[in-house]
């Protein structure tokens, strides 16, 4: 089993979590690890696991999507010439 250190943990947080582990008549350690095991087991919703474009594409697709018009493309534009008097030179 591996070993972890959680370091700058709240007082306030520190206080909850012994509390806690009273409450259920374990150590504050003990009490860690099942909320650890707890939050981790969590099962995401069917579809959640995807990538957030699918689930933004879910979200919008039954309102019919989302087209955006593209801009046409410009030439790029000439850098501006800093040398000038009205620039301190």
């Amino acid at each position: 089993m591996a070993t972890m250190t959680i370091r700058n943990l709240d007082e306030d947080v520190k206080r909850r979590l012994r509390l806690q582990a009273a409450q259920h008549g374990r150590s504050m350690e003990e009490e860690a690890r099942a909320i650890l095991r707890d939050a981790l087991a969590v099962k995401p919703r069917p579809g959640s696991g995807a990538t957030w474009v699918a689930e933004i594409r879910a979200l919008v697709e039954p309102f019919g999507g989302i087209e955006f018009e593209l801009p046409p493309r410009e030439p790029a534009r000439e850098p501006v010439d800093f040398s000038g008097p009205e620039y301190g030179e």
